[in-house]
């Protein structure tokens, strides 16, 4: 695996991020990964994050993390999970523009309050597949995500102290199909101790859907 330190350009900002790259030969499939929330420490750097990009490395896709505007090396301010929708759109034409990844075979994935421009980035045409980690339903309603007949992957802790199992439970069965959910038994909304098991959940979903 090579891990190349980035920048791209979001409008008049440029954000940084970390591309990771497998072993083998390009182009690979891709997946955007977003951070949680950038007000509460969340950033590239997150344990989720950084677990699941190295999931996808190890199943040969590449992966790229980066910092939300406002966060880390990033410039600019916080967006409220409105304007960094455009960061994400950012990011995905980033990777399109990169010879080393297939154009055919982008994903998005979102963890915590990532998830909530990862599933409005979802509806770009360049996206094959999204996964929504720790989805925090209390903060939005996904609504975009009801029209979207993509494949999508939610996943949550069976302890998470922000989406009650409940909660999360009648979210998924509103979605439209194609869809996957797993609960991982005992995980909490950080999931300290658990990174191994979710980033094996998140990659192996993302190897059948860009295969």
């Amino acid at each position: 695996m090579k891990l190349i330190q980035v920048t791209f350009p979001c409008g008049q900002l440029t954000l940084e991020g970390v591309l990771h790259l497998p072993s083998g030969s390009a182009p690979f499939a891709c997946v955007v990964v977003c951070h949680p929330h950038p007000l509460y420490g969340g950033d590239m750097d997150s344990n989720v994050v950084v677990a699941v990009c190295y999931a996808l490395c190890e199943k040969g896709i590449a992966a790229l993390r980066f910092n939300f505007r406002g966060a880390g090396g990033s410039e600019g301010s916080f967006g409220g999970g409105i304007a960094e929708r455009e960061d994400v759109k950012a990011a995905i034409s980033f990777v399109a523009s990169r010879e080393e990844v297939d154009l055919e075979r982008i994903g998005l994935c979102g963890y915590s309050f990532g998830a909530i421009p990862s599933f409005l980035g979802a509806l770009s045409e360049q996206i094959q597949a999204v996964a929504a980690i720790s989805p925090p339903l209390a903060l939005s309603p996904f609504y975009g995500l009801k029209e979207c007949s993509k494949p999508k992957l939610l996943i949550s802790g069976s302890e998470d102290n922000f989406t009650p199992s409940q909660t999360f439970e009648a979210f998924f069965e509103s979605l439209p199909k194609p869809k996957e959910r797993e609960v991982i038994a005992g995980a909490d909304h950080f999931w300290w101790g658990h990174e191994h098991e979710v980033g094996e959940v998140v990659s192996s979903f993302f190897v059948k859907m860009l295969r």
